[in-house]
């Protein structure tokens, strides 16, 4: 036994717990072990106070010894407790395993009880599918039973209810829908099908039957005189669902009844038309344009060769437009005429009122017509107008024969012209209301109206190049009929063009006007003399143009086009150059010899300078004495002179005032000469009369209107 005094006896023991033949241990392991040791607070603070260590591990290991000493006394004392408290610890040992056997069985109970509730949710899914398939199969089975099922309501209703009552328009439908579904069924095999089939086919029959006979007694109805068909037309457009159920499931019945419609209304609207066109026709003038008619045939009134009482023919609408443009604007869609009560009045009509009543009536019918065919018989598209067309095609024939017969005689361009255009707003309005039915009539019918308007036109244009001024004898200096009919016509056209422009009608009138200015001239040329020529190139000029700007404030021509500016600043072109040129005609013989030396002077001044002109008194005193002598008389010749020649009084003044002011300026231009180089000196400039006095004169002539 060792020593407890001895230190090395105590290394040697701690050395000896620890296990020196393990691979594992490491030195550094010690020196951590002993550091440790270091560190603790009582070991630093012995080294700290010098205390042997031996004697100090001594004293410890004593104090360890009383300290194990009293612990051991303490069990002593505490061993009753101890042995109950151990009594009590194996009691709980025996409640803890009779509580895990408890808790085990627990566990195999709900174990149990999951297992049955799984197999209760499976049950319930199961049950809640078969619920579902058996309500879907009883809702369908009842819908297919309730469509099946043909109850007595329906029989009675489609066997004894009149086709016009509510109720047999109600079953109708019912069993349009009972027959699809049971050829629905057949085609699937279903064995309840033949329980309702008889049934069905039965009323189906009696349905048809019923139909059948209601829409022929309407379509027999139009064929009554003086029926107005359209009340028995409204009434099958309330039951157009009796052709869908009769196209359905009877086609030949269909056929039948739509076959026997369109005959129907085609023989009425044929009967209608062509009576409706024949008494039309006879209320128009008794008195129409023919190949006498032209622009450049000669105005005198002819005489019957078996009577002397002069034609009543007026040849005047045949190139003016008048009131006959309200045919396109405020009597476009105005009611047709009515044949006898315009006979009563014994009223008659220009052939383009006529032709807008013909085609009013026509386009409202055949709106009307097409959009019943289009409603009732389910039709669209070509099918529609297969239907319209097996209707109207031959009053449709029977109007555009009339139309050619009319039209290939006719001589009144005004009047075909006015129907093409009649025809663009008919067909605009058709297009408005969605009914192209008249599309291919409308096309035909202008490619009729357009060859023979051109004709007649090229017709008037060669007329006018035809004519010989000689034929005409005396030939005075007022505007020429020919002029006239060339302006109001030319305004008339251009008017009624500007809605619906054609290049084509701007192209003959340009052939026109060429042919009528080239006539004016050589009218102008039948003049002795330059002055009655001007004159004469004047008043047409300014008769022309009068009647062309007028035409631009009527309700056909708002706004000028580019073409009609055109027109118009021609004419004015000519109207001035003519103008100024009489002007230096009627002042020549009064101020010719001032406005010779006037004109020759600025050409010298012009060419060489003032130096260059040479003095010559005598002229000059010629002409200054004669202008003072003379020129208040003068200016009333003039006055007298320019007011006698031009029937436009308006342009008379002007022309007059244009007279005077360019006397004025030659006098001017007379004294500012007189005024340069040699001339300033001359002694006659003071004989000069103020160039303020003689404007003063000619303020007398100016006009007080």
């Amino acid at each position: 036994m060792t020593d407890k005094g001895d230190p090395a006896g105590d290394i040697n023991l701690n050395l000896g717990e620890l296990d020196l033949t393990s691979e594992d241990f490491w030195l550094d392991e010690v020196d951590e072990h002993i550091q440790k040791n270091l560190e603790d607070e009582v070991v630093q603070d012995a080294l700290k106070k010098g205390t042997d260590l031996r004697t100090y591990a001594k004293e410890v290991e004593r104090e360890l010894l009383d300290v194990e000493n009293a612990s051991i006394q303490d069990y002593i004392k505490e061993s009753g407790n101890i042995a109950s408290l151990h009594k009590q610890i194996a009691a709980c040992d025996t409640i803890l395993e009779r509580m895990e056997e408890m808790l085990n069985g627990f566990q195999g109970d709900l174990s149990s009880i999951s297992s049955e509730i799984q197999t209760l949710q499976e049950q319930s899914v199961s049950m809640n599918i078969k619920l579902k398939n058996r309500q879907a199969v009883r809702g369908e089975l009842s819908q297919y039973v309730d469509e099946m099922v043909i109850p007595e309501q329906m029989i009675n209703h489609i066997l004894d209810t009149p086709v016009t009552e509510r109720e047999f328009l109600e079953q109708l439908h019912e069993l349009n829908h009972k027959i699809n579904f049971v050829k629905e069924q057949s085609f699937k095999d279903a064995r309840s099908c033949h329980d309702v089939k008889d049934i069905l086919e039965k009323l189906k029959i009696k349905a048809i039957s019923k139909i059948r006979e209601f829409l022929m007694q309407k379509i027999y109805s139009f064929r009554k005189p003086m029926s107005n068909y359209q009340v028995p037309q409204n009434a099958m457009l309330k039951f157009r669902f009796f052709n869908e159920f009769l196209m359905a499931n009877e086609r030949h019945v269909a056929r039948e009844i739509r076959d026997e419609y369109l005959d129907t209304m085609s023989k009425i609207y044929y009967s209608y038309f062509k009576g409706y066109l024949s008494r039309l026709m006879k209320l128009q003038f008794e008195e129409v344009a023919d190949k006498d008619d032209l622009m450049g045939v000669e105005d005198t009134a002819k005489r019957s060769f078996f009577s002397s009482k002069p034609s009543l023919k007026n040849r005047s609408t045949v190139f003016t437009l008048g009131n006959r443009g309200e045919v396109l604007t405020a009597r476009l869609e105005d009611p047709i005429i009515v044949p006898h009560a315009q006979q009563k009045s014994d009223t008659k009509f220009n052939f383009e009122s006529l032709f807008r009543s013909l085609h009013y009536a026509l386009m409202d019918n055949c709106c009307r017509e097409y959009l019943f065919l289009v409603d009732f018989y389910m039709a669209s598209g070509t099918a529609a107008l297969d239907l319209f067309n097996a209707i109207m095609a031959k009053t449709l024939q029977t109007y555009l024969k009339s139309m050619e017969d009319y039209v290939a005689e006719c001589y009144d361009s005004i009047a075909i012209f006015l129907s093409i255009h009649i025809v663009h707003r008919f067909r605009s309005i058709m297009h408005k209301r969605g009914v192209p039915a008249l599309d291919r009539y409308w096309d035909t019918l202008l490619g009729v109206m357009w060859p023979r308007f051109e004709t007649v036109l090229h017709l008037n244009i060669q007329s006018v190049r035809d004519v010989d001024p000689q034929k005409f004898g005396h030939i005075d200096n007022r505007p020429h009929y020919i002029t006239r009919r060339y302006a109001e016509f030319s305004a008339a056209i251009v008017g009624i063009n500007q809605s619906f422009p054609d290049e084509r009608v701007h192209n003959l009138l340009e052939q026109l006007q060429t042919e009528v200015e080239n006539f004016i001239l050589k009218m102008a040329a039948e003049f002795p003399l330059r002055k009655e020529q001007l004159i004469f190139l004047i008043n047409n000029y300014d008769m022309m143009l009068g009647v062309l700007m007028h035409a631009s404030a009527t309700k056909f021509r708002q706004e000028r086009t580019a073409e009609e500016s055109k027109e118009s600043e021609s004419f004015k072109e000519l109207l001035t150059a003519r103008t100024q040129e009489f002007i230096e005609e009627v002042l020549s013989p009064h101020f010719g010899g001032m406005i010779s030396f006037v004109k020759d002077c600025e050409s010298i001044i012009e060419r060489a300078g003032v130096e260059a002109l040479r003095p010559d008194e005598r002229r000059v005193q010629s002409i200054v004495r004669g202008f003072n002598s003379d020129w208040k008389r003068a200016l009333e010749l003039i006055n007298g002179d320019v007011m006698r020649a031009f029937t436009n009084f308006k342009n008379g003044t002007q022309i007059l005032q244009g007279a005077l002011t360019q006397l004025i300026q030659y006098y001017h231009r007379f004294q500012k000469v007189l005024g340069q180089g040699p001339y300033k000196n001359m002694q006659i400039r003071n004989e000069l009369i103020n160039i303020h006095h003689v404007m003063v004169e000619v303020k007398k002539y100016k006009p007080t209107f």
